[in-house]
Parts: C-alpha cells; sequence; structure tokens
C-alpha cells in the first residue's frame, strides 16, 4: 500500500465513522420545543460538529491502523474475495 492509497483508505474510514458519530447525542429542534421558522423540526439545535470531528478522528486513526496492517501484513488479500474466479471451470486448468 502506497502513501497515496493510504490517505484514501484513511479519507473513507474517517467519513464512515463520521456518519456514525453524527447521530450521537443529537438534540432535535422538536425535542428542544424551539423550532426556527423555515426549519425542519428534526433540524440539529447544537450539532457540536467540533466535538464530533475530534472523536470521529480519534475512532477513525486506530480503525485504519487495524485495516492498514491487515492489508500490509497480506494476512487478507484480494485473492481471498475473488469467489468468482475459484468457481470457474476454467481455473481448475491453470
Amino acid at each position: 500500500m502506497g502513501i497515496t492509497s493510504g490517505i484514501v483508505l484513511f479519507a473513507v474510514v474517517w467519513f464512515m465513522v463520521l456518519f456514525v458519530v453524527l447521530p450521537l447525542q443529537l438534540t432535535t429542534q422538536g425535542e428542544a420545543g424551539e423550532v426556527v421558522p423555515g426549519t425542519h423540526k428534526s433540524a440539529p439545535t447544537d450539532p457540536q460538529l467540533k466535538r464530533k470531528v475530534k472523536m470521529t478522528t480519534l475512532w477513525a486513526i486506530p480503525i485504519w491502523a487495524i485495516i492498514a496492517t491487515i492489508i500490509l501484513t497480506g494476512v487478507i488479500e484480494v485473492r481471498d474475495f475473488d469467489w468468482m474466479h475459484q468457481m470457474s471451470p476454467a481455473s481448475d486448468a491453470n
């Protein structure tokens, strides 16, 4: 895995963790009873984005490290997911 693929992997992991973290401890305007005119009741009152970005980064780094280690050590390879190739009769001739 090169530097670019490592950065792309981190970005993918980071955004996946962000989408898990965003709804945590969310208070909507409808729950708070303070709906701003022109917005939905499901809009957050205080999204706490700085806190959630920090929490996302703290969770994404170890998850990325685990995935990168698995890729770099070769514990799981692309060939392990190539089930179509393994089932074809042509693969027996090779």
